[in-house]
């Protein structure tokens, strides 16, 4: 098992902050550190200190780690250009040193586009698909040769397709719940296929969604890897429990509720175990408090040694 921090900096967040837990996760043995593609809070708490562009923020953790993954979870299709994206993820990568990861969606938040001044359009699906198509194809050209592309939404004439990212191929992450574009999608263009927050019946669904539109279009469904993402709250009383689950706005009983992961060490690992049954490879702790690193100390202590023999292998493939 592959085990990634992920994060929502817009729930209140500095770039400080995030470097700290991105740092914390590297030393304790995390495979990655996420981060998610907003520009405003999804809820009416505090606004400071305000938002942090994700591929800014992903640039400067690039030259600040050392081993870690980096990525999104997910950029929003809505807030760039997919030919100025391609760029601008191919720059980090080799800022890195070759460990980005591109997790990207289709854009849900209205509100944070109409308070930006971002479009967002109605129908979102057909423009997600044209802006894989610039962005692989873009990575794809050999140096030398130029990328055109003509679709309804995007037309590139004779681009550069430069700079290329360090790494042969970025790995492409796709996920949501959607039961036919979403995994068709995936099948089509993704390294690998996400599930965040659904209770177990639902990642079992989606994976098998996932599984069955690769082998409609002849790809083996054992090259794309599947992972699930899950707010996480740990501790090991309830009243610490009960101390973080306010942080995030909800109660532990709230989040009790099978799409959220709240409890001690044996906890996570029972779910864990239960993710690895269904055929998840990689899991994605969400954490909401990005000042409180005690909560990823203790995932690196307590339960991510039970996998280590797991993670041993890894590394010897790797």
């Amino acid at each position: 098992m592959e085990f990634c921090i992920t994060t929502e900096p817009q729930q209140g967040a500095t770039y400080d902050d995030q470097l700290e837990l991105a740092r914390s996760a590297e030393a304790l043995g995390f495979t990655g550190f996420f981060r998610s593609d907003h520009y405003m809070r999804n809820d009416p708490g505090d606004p400071l200190p305000g938002p942090t562009d994700a591929w800014t923020t992903l640039a400067g953790l690039a030259r600040e780690t050392k081993r870690i993954r980096l990525g999104t979870l997910m950029t929003s299709a809505t807030h760039r250009v997919p030919s100025i994206l391609a760029i601008q993820v191919a720059q980090v990568d080799a800022m890195s040193g070759g460990r980005v990861e591109l997790g990207i969606g289709t854009g849900w938040f209205e509100g944070e586009h109409r308070a930006y001044g971002i479009p967002f359009p109605v129908r979102r699906f057909d423009r997600f698909e044209e802006q894989l198509e610039v962005i692989t194809g873009l990575w794809r050209t050999p140096v030398g040769r130029t990328y055109s592309f003509d679709g309804r939404h995007y037309s590139l004439s004779e681009a550069p397709a430069l700079p290329k990212p360090a790494q042969d191929s970025v790995p492409l992450i796709i996920g949501g719940p959607g039961t036919r574009r979403t995994p068709e999608l995936a099948a089509r263009f993704a390294t690998e296929y996400n599930i965040g927050n659904q209770p177990d019946d639902v990642v079992a669904r989606q994976f098998a969604h996932v599984r069955a539109a690769c082998e409609r279009i002849g790809r083996d469904p054992g090259t794309l890897k599947l992972s699930a993402g899950i707010t996480t709250v740990v501790g090991e009383t309830e009243d610490e429990l009960a101390c973080r689950a306010a942080e995030t706005g909800e109660t532990p009983e709230d989040l009790r509720n099978g799409a959220s992961l709240i409890g001690d060490a044996a906890v996570v690992i029972e779910r864990v175990e239960r993710f690895r049954a269904l055929g998840a490879e990689r899991v994605y702790f969400q954490l909401m408090d990005l000042q409180d690193v005690a909560q990823v100390e203790y995932l690196g202590r307590e339960v991510l040694p039970a996998f280590s023999a797991d993670r041993a292998d890894l590394t010897e493939v790797g």
